[in-house]
């Protein structure tokens, strides 16, 4: 396993809350976002960076600001929330490298990008506490992971030379010819194999999809060893992720990295609803959030996950 340095450490216990616990507010999506906004690809097109960065501006003033941490991206986002003074003093900054989508290999296999000209010194300047790579994985398959597996590796790698904080996500997908039923009955071996594919690689913390258990959450911190991990939102409903955020914690998770379950319903072009919405419903479910992280943290610690470099918090 992969061990954090003093200032890795350091970045890490920053996107942390009080009690130790990652609560990072995501909202690096483009297309993703773009798709919430209007069903019409045309309009979608039409919605310029611009435009969602100050929906971003928004969600960091709104909602992330009750957090410890937001993550954004690098095309939309920043350097406008800290030059403008829209991101608080007290909650860190995470900065996403992955482009928005995909490339596809012949042979039908995701391949990961990354947004150009941004790397671990370019964070740096920026005003990030650390950064987030974001790959696809199919762990069955090893001809469809050589391309990502490069991309993380020489990422990681950046990172450290840098000594600078990388959390690590990774996604897996259906791939063409493959039934729901099979995709589905696959789903936690190919979270697992993405675990260690990504620890191998050197990760230092994760971000990975809710592995379908309970079980399966505690398979991924014995797998993940002293590595810390969060489950993230995948865009599921709110009462869905909360008993998600329930198992993870209970089973040694870390924390959460959510986005869509707390600001889909949220968002629009229209700045004053955009933060009616934030304030009236995304922040009372980024509450009910963290009480499930309070009620069940210290209680999955004890059942083997990692703590903060076993950082006292108090």
């Amino acid at each position: 396993m992969s061990k954090m340095s003093t200032s890795e450490l350091r970045g890490y216990q920053q996107i942390c809350g009080s009690n130790g616990a990652m609560m990072v507010i995501a909202c690096d999506q483009r297309g993703a976002m773009r798709s919430l906004l209007t069903s019409d690809p045309e309009l979608q097109a039409k919605i310029s960076e611009k435009q969602l960065g100050m929906i971003k501006s928004d969600i960091t003033r709104y909602l992330a600001s009750n957090a410890s941490c937001v993550l954004v991206d690098p095309v939309c986002a920043v350097p406008q929330l800290v030059d403008d003074g829209v991101i608080s003093r007290n909650t860190a900054l995470l900065i996403g490298l992955d482009a928005s989508g995909w490339d596809t290999s012949p042979e039908g296999y995701r391949l990961s990008r990354l947004v150009p000209n941004v790397n671990a010194r370019h964070v740096r300047e920026l005003g990030g506490t650390g950064g987030k790579i974001m790959v696809y994985l199919r762990s069955d398959r090893d001809a469809a992971n050589h391309h990502n597996i490069a991309i993380l590796r020489q990422c990681v790698e950046d990172f450290a030379k840098e000594d600078l904080l990388l959390v690590v996500e990774y996604l897996t997908y259906q791939l063409e010819g493959e039934s729901d039923q099979e995709y589905k009955a696959k789903f936690p071996e190919l979270i697992k194999g993405g675990a260690k594919i990504a620890l191998e690689c050197g990760a230092k913390v994760l971000k990975l999809p809710y592995p379908g258990s309970p079980q399966a959450c505690a398979e991924i911190t014995r797998i993940a060893g002293d590595v810390p991990w969060a489950v993230l939102s995948a865009g599921v409903d709110h009462a869905t992720f909360l008993q998600q955020v329930a198992d993870a914690m209970s089973n040694g998770a870390s924390g959460v990295i959510a986005g869509r379950s707390l600001w889909k319903d949220c968002i629009s072009l229209d700045s004053e609803m955009t933060k009616g919405k934030l304030k009236t419903l995304a922040v009372p479910r980024l509450n009910e959030i963290q009480a499930v992280i309070r009620q069940y943290y210290h209680a999955g610690k004890s059942n083997g996950g990692a703590l903060a470099g076993q950082v006292n918090y108090g």
